[in-house]
């Protein structure tokens, strides 16, 4: 099984700068109401931190934030705008166990083969603290299918049925 889409890691990791720079600088719309459940100071694992927007927002509420991103180049780039170390990890390479009391995944778990969605979020159950959130983001197409965009990127379109199989089968 493929935990990865290679295709999708090097568009991201030739076009970074450039799809950094067109991208909006706004904070992912449900985050806000995300962070609100969360106790201060919460360690939070993000996920596709992407240019580091969503982690500087985090970070200045007062969490404890370790940003990933699974492109080296895009991790370079949030490190830089963070002045914090940015991780280069793919979803299949979570080690964490019992660690944070939140993960975010917003718009990045949306590139990960569906397949192998219920082993990644296993993963993610696993690296959280008991009582513990997580938080991701789909496109919601509900076409229950997969496709690439028109620079290649691979993007999952599941179903919120789907999604919940998903989510149960990787257990608690």
């Amino acid at each position: 099984m493929t935990y990865f889409d290679s295709a999708t890691l090097e568009f991201y990791a030739a076009e970074a700068p450039v799809y950094l720079s067109s991208r909006p600088d706004g904070v992912a719309k449900h985050l806000p109401d995300f962070l609100d459940r969360l106790p201060a100071g919460a360690k939070i694992l993000e996920l596709g931190c992407g240019g580091g927007t969503d982690a500087a927002h985090m970070l200045a509420k007062g969490f404890m934030v370790d940003p990933t991103d699974g492109a080296p180049a895009i991790a370079a780039i949030a490190q830089d705008r963070l002045k914090l170390p940015v991780r280069v990890m793919r979803f299949d390479e979570i080690k964490a166990v019992a660690e944070y009391d939140a993960v975010v995944a917003m718009a990045s778990l949306l590139h990960t083969p569906f397949d192998a969605l219920p082993m990644i979020l296993a993963k993610i159950s696993t690296a959280l603290l008991p009582g513990g959130w997580h938080v991701a983001t789909f496109k919601g197409a509900g076409m229950d299918s997969n496709s690439r965009d028109v620079v290649g990127r691979y993007y999952n379109y599941p179903t919120a049925e789907a999604l919940e199989i998903a989510y149960r089968s990787a257990g608690d």
